[in-house]
């Protein structure tokens, strides 16, 4: 099969003929129809994940159409239109058995602990705790977005944030996450601030439903700004870039009681943030960690997809080849794209 594959973190992509992978007992081999391209995707690439074994065929937002089926998998069938959380569990650990698979013990990432679906096919263990069947009215292409930002997004949001109508929302970082945190917030009738650098995100932004644009580099003292623009502070904030200032920033304008959600990847020197801890114990404020989404729980995101309340499509800036992966995920750090790009072509 063709995949996209790299020898060396940083170091040349190239399209290579690799053996196409079989199906553990337990497991599938998807045909890749749709995979979106991430930031993830680049971190893995510089080295920044300590799982990934060299070489590496990274992705791991997809969908596609089951090729081959292990003997013990029951709930799905060659044919089936599906799609996976970028988080896979292995249904028998403790965290598991409580339904909390995306913090799984022995969990596996496809792209990152195994071979991912920047290929035309893709091994998946575990399928009946870790698969999700698509419904009609989903696309591939509009699936591919759901598997790692839109579904961190929404347990953000909904599980671990409880955003509810009318409490102040603030998201920093408009990026793939934040633009889903964004309009999920909002969709559940929340007042949604935007932070961002580049008027272009907040453009979109404003177009999937936030009531507040805030440009940080425009922005003298961002922390009161949005303090004053929530009435004393958010009810819930979420750090969707991943940096030191965006993590102390997104702490420092809560709201007593707030609950901050870090939701952006903090790694290389961010690892270790600075946060205001005195403003923490004095505010009594929640910091939340968020991390992907277990596969039982989409039928409530996908039921919000079908009946239009969430359209996460209009996330996607334009649809690009596999060979096009090349020279796009190198890029990823210098966000020059204001949407999702997913790969439909291989």
């Amino acid at each position: 099969m063709k995949a996209l594959k790299y020898d060396t973190f940083q170091g040349p992509l190239s399209i290579q003929n690799v053996p196409s992978p079989d199906p553990n007992d337990n497991g599938v081999v998807i045909k890749v129809t749709a995979t979106g391209l991430c930031r993830s995707d680049w971190h893995g690439w510089m080295g920044h994940d300590p799982d990934i074994t060299l070489p590496h065929v990274p992705g791991h937002e997809l969908a596609g159409i089951i090729e081959a089926a292990g003997k013990s998998v029951n709930d799905f069938k060659i044919g089936d239109r599906v799609t996976v959380p970028f988080v896979c569990g292995c249904g028998t650990c403790g965290e598991c058995q409580s339904g909390n698979h995306q913090v799984c013990d022995y969990q596996f990432q496809p792209g990152f602990t195994h071979w991912g679906s920047f290929a035309e096919y893709v091994a998946i263990d575990y399928a009946d705790t870790n698969l999700v069947k698509l419904p009609e009215e989903i696309t591939d292409v509009t699936a591919a977005t759901l598997g790692c930002r839109f579904i961190t997004s929404f347990r953000a949001v909904v599980a671990q944030g409880k955003v509810s109508e009318d409490q102040y929302v603030a998201i920093h970082g408009c990026g793939g996450v934040g633009l889903s945190a964004i309009m999920i917030a909002k969709a559940l009738g929340a007042k949604v601030i935007a932070v961002d650098i580049k008027e272009k995100s907040l453009d979109l932004a404003k177009d999937l439903g936030a009531d507040i644009l805030i440009n940080a580099a425009q922005t003298t003292n961002l922390i009161e700004h949005v303090r004053s623009e929530s009435h004393g502070g958010t009810h819930v904030s979420i750090d969707a870039l991943g940096s030191t200032e965006t993590c102390f920033n997104s702490i420092s304008s809560l709201r007593k009681r707030g609950k901050h959600i870090q939701v952006g990847l903090m790694a290389g020197d961010h690892q270790n943030a600075k946060i205001p801890m005195a403003k923490i114990l004095s505010d009594e404020l929640e910091i939340i960690g968020s991390h992907g989404m277990q596969a039982h729980k989409y039928p409530e995101m996908l039921a919000m997809i079908k009946n239009g309340k969430l359209h996460p499509e209009k996330l996607i800036e334009r649809t690009i080849s596999l060979k096009d992966v090349i020279t796009e995920l190198p890029n990823m750090n210098q966000f020059q794209n204001k949407g999702v790009l997913v790969v439909n072509s291989f």
